[in-house]
């Protein structure tokens, strides 16, 4: 046995990718992971290792391990206030090739959700490195709130779309392997959850109602729960877009990771 520390390998042009290991009931979120600029990382934000993997195959697994949709699932699988290996090696986390899918109107998945993740992570000078490993040469983009709250929103409806397959009508089809499930569904399994859930856009409702920090937040400061109604605002206008086989009008002005919501070349950027 050898007396050697395990090397991690870290092949990033300066950013990392990390989990946080603490798992509150009183937080938002159970599951949080971000990109950071290359540093010394304490024990309660371990370090994801991808093997010489893409900057795109990271920003996937960013917006995943984010989304409400994988959250529910592992507030159901911590037991105390301690995210461990066992348990984030177990998430459902979608393989690459399921975002390889066509989302609506010839575009994929990968295509709408890589300039969302990018205009939310590269706010600062020290992500460049991975802003230019998404092929992005450009300055970092102005933190804009409400922009912000919009991307997380249309990211979360997304992802809501990959977890809980519809057909055109927006009904409950079968998940199968392409879907990044590990086998396909059976027509009793499918049964099942129709007896719980009439559609997937019920599923991602219930979903959405079970999280009460993030609903008493919003209550308090709009009045309503608003990322509960803005997410299904989402979820519904890429449902319509899909059946029509036309493209998704997101709700930006201007879209994604436009040029004009970057700071100027000469602008001084606050750390």
């Amino acid at each position: 046995m050898s007396n050697k520390a395990p090397v991690l390998d870290i092949s990033y042009k300066g950013w990392l990718q990390t989990f946080r290991c603490i798992a509150r009931s009183t937080d938002e979120r159970t599951a949080f992971s971000a990109d950071l600029p290359t540093s010394g990382i304490g024990h309660s934000a371990s370090i994801v290792d991808y093997k010489n993997s893409k900057a795109v195959a990271s920003a996937l697994v960013l917006v995943t391990v984010n989304s409400a949709a994988l959250d529910w699932t592992a507030r159901l699988s911590v037991g105390g206030v301690y995210m461990n290996f066992f348990i984030v090696k177990q998430l459902p986390v979608l393989p690459p090739e399921a975002f390889l899918r066509e989302a609506c109107g010839g575009q994929t998945y990968v295509e709408l959700i890589v300039p969302r993740v990018l205009e939310l992570s590269y706010t600062a000078h020290d992500l460049v490195g991975f802003a230019h490993d998404l092929g992005w040469e450009g300055p970092p983009f102005r933190w804009n709130k409400e922009r912000r709250f919009l991307l997380r929103c249309e990211l979360d409806a997304l992802l809501f779309r990959l977890y809980l397959p519809a057909d055109e009508r927006g009904n409950w089809r079968p998940a199968r392997r392409t879907d990044g499930c590990p086998r396909d569904e059976t027509p009793e399994e499918l049964a099942a959850l129709e007896a719980w859930f009439a559609t997937p856009r019920d599923a991602a409702a219930y979903i959405m109602d079970t999280f009460p920090i993030v609903r008493q937040k919003d209550e308090a400061e709009h009045g309503e729960y608003r990322t509960r109604r803005v997410i299904l605002e989402a979820f519904d206008a890429l449902q319509a877009a899909s059946a029509a086989g036309e493209s998704w009008r997101t709700r930006l002005d201007p879209p994604p990771a436009d040029p004009s919501c970057c700071h100027s070349s000469t602008e001084v950027i606050p750390t």
